[in-house]
């Protein structure tokens, strides 16, 4: 090992150590774990909307926990639904909507942490293009989002409904969530794209873009949807925790520990345990970014039925089959391990 990987070690570890909250007896209090090995599906892990499932696993909370976790990173949200719908998934780090659009369908799943409480989704026109000024001229035009079917989608259905236009109104392409999103913008190749950090700082940086609609903030979110709208989670069939609630339990632990862990962290905290690949060469622009982002994680892992209800309101907007089903939003969500980690992690 070079002296240069010592000292960054060193950091990661002294940043581990001055930061960890009490989290002695986590694993002795939840016994014998029903399964270990975990597979989680995420749909782009380097965006900093699945910022906290890097964190806990670089920062050893899952190794904590006694969970052996095997992250499969795919497109978008909607793959890694399709992950875990398919069943080669356990558990995803994805989108709140998701868990109101498959009751609609019968095929119910369930977020038991908050790991976003604003979306921090962006909508912005591509310069290049110079056919979109406004949210209004959207109709007609190519618009990237991560993946077809996932909240960068979701998020343009919302902005095209509430003008009174469908959401094949725009032509939606999926462009990914990293170098791939920024090639499609510097190539012209959309007029538009909805994406996130750190993609968007960067093309922002490099004056590819102009921003027109940011839930990166509270004051944004407010602007988009009119309320307070829930983004990332981590969510799971209603079979696993039922055959599995110690598993689930310490999985909540370990998602709870983080958000703690993330609210109390600076920046450099942060950067020193990323993996370099993440900052996509600019380490300056990559901190600029997460400090855009950084109020859009949950505090302490909470759902509030104020934001399932505005996820619900939305949806129901666009998709018809959220508008025709009786969704039951307290099977989409639970509080109760995010409530039992924080008893005994901010002991």
């Amino acid at each position: 090992m070079t002296l240069k990987s010592l000292i960054a070690a060193a950091a990661v570890a002294l940043t581990m150590g001055t930061l960890t909250l009490g989290t002695s007896g986590l694993a002795a209090a939840q016994g014998k774990l029903e399964k270990t090995d975990i597979k989680i599906a995420v749909g782009g892990k380097p965006l900093l909307y699945y910022l906290p499932l890097t964190l806990a696993e670089r920062l050893g909370y899952f190794k904590d926990a006694g969970l052996n976790v095997e992250v499969s990173d795919f497109g978008g949200g909607a793959k890694s639904l399709q992950a875990l719908v398919g069943g080669s998934a356990d558990v995803v780090t994805g989108a709140y909507d998701h868990t109101i659009q498959m009751q609609a369908k019968g095929q119910p799943i369930v977020a038991v942490t908050q790991l976003g409480r604003y979306p921090g989704i962006v909508l912005a026109s591509v310069n290049k293009s110079g056919t979109v000024k406004s949210v209004q001229d959207l109709k007609g035009k190519k618009v990237g989002v991560t993946a077809p079917g996932s909240s960068t989608n979701f998020m343009l259905n919302h902005v095209l409904t509430s003008l009174g236009l469908k959401p094949e109104d725009a032509s939606v392409i999926g462009v990914g969530g990293g170098p791939s999103a920024i090639a499609a913008i510097k190539r012209g190749e959309i007029d538009a794209i909805v994406n996130l950090d750190p993609v968007i700082s960067q093309a922002q940086a490099d004056g590819d873009i102009t921003i027109l609609a940011d839930t990166r903030t509270e004051k944004g979110t407010m602007d988009v949807y009119g309320g307070p709208y829930p983004a990332a989670v981590l969510y799971m069939k209603p079979d696993f925790i039922k055959e599995n609630p110690k598993t689930t339990q310490a999985l909540a632990d370990v998602f709870v520990r983080t958000m703690l862990w993330l609210n109390k962290a600076s920046t450099d905290d942060v950067l020193k345990v990323l993996p370099e690949e993440y900052f996509l060469g600019n380490k300056s622009l990559y901190a600029q970014a997460f400090e855009h982002s950084k109020p859009t994680y949950s505090p302490d892992g909470r759902f509030t039925q104020e934001g399932a209800d505005a996820a619900l309101k939305v949806l129901k907007a666009f998709d018809p089959a959220v508008a025709s089903a009786s969704i039951d939003l307290s099977k989409t969500y639970t509080n109760q391990y995010v409530e039992d980690a924080l008893k005994r992690l901010q002991k």
